[in-house]
């Protein structure tokens, strides 16, 4: 009996881990409008903050201009190491971001404060921000409300059924907002 409970105690843990193992987040990625950090250890006058242009660049002394849209910290860092190791061969670079701006929605129409809301989550929802800006207003048309994506096949919109979600229905359409998305509330 003893055995019996060991082995599934093994298994439920077993089956938390891996669980967890798959829940795992994944690194954020820097977005256009985002704040860093980069400097390079015993080196004072190569520490400075930077912001990653429209383009998707920063440019960092030494290294010249620099691609990291896309990149984790960590890629970042690679990426300044190799450029500069021609004048600091032992270099420790390091990037830390100190400001998320490139990651917003927009959120326009009848809703209690509109404007920009930083994204914090990458499994941020529709009625999470709306929730952020106070709800919709009493006479927004709710069942019609609006999220506008940039996509590279062009723009989408994407419905919201606000009332249907409030009541437990329509679940499919508390769409994920993905960075530089617009909430429009009718």
């Amino acid at each position: 009996m003893k055995s019996a409970k060991q082995s599934l105690l093994f298994l439920w843990l077993l089956l938390v881990g891996a669980v967890a193992a798959a829940q795992a987040p994944t690194p954020y990625q820097l977005r256009h409008g985002d704040a860093l950090t980069v400097s390079v250890w015993k080196e004072e006058a190569l520490r400075m903050e930077v912001r990653v242009l429209p383009d998707g660049s920063i440019t960092f002394p030494l290294a010249g201009r620099i691609e990291v849209a896309g990149l984790t910290t960590p890629q970042v860092e690679q990426r300044i190491t190799s450029k500069i190791k021609e004048y600091i061969p032992e270099a420790v670079v390091t990037v830390a971001v100190t400001g998320i701006d490139g990651s917003r929605v927009y959120v326009l129409g009848k809703v209690a404060e509109p404007g920009l809301v930083t994204l914090m989550s990458p499994s941020t929802t529709v009625l999470q921000v709306l929730s952020q800006v106070g709800g919709v207003d009493r006479f927004a048309d709710a069942n019609a409300i609006r999220v506008l994506r940039q996509t590279s096949s062009g723009p989408s919109v994407l419905p919201v059924r606000y009332n249907d979600l409030m009541r437990g229905s329509s679940l499919e359409t508390n769409v994920v907002l993905l960075p530089g998305d617009t909430i429009l509330v009718p």
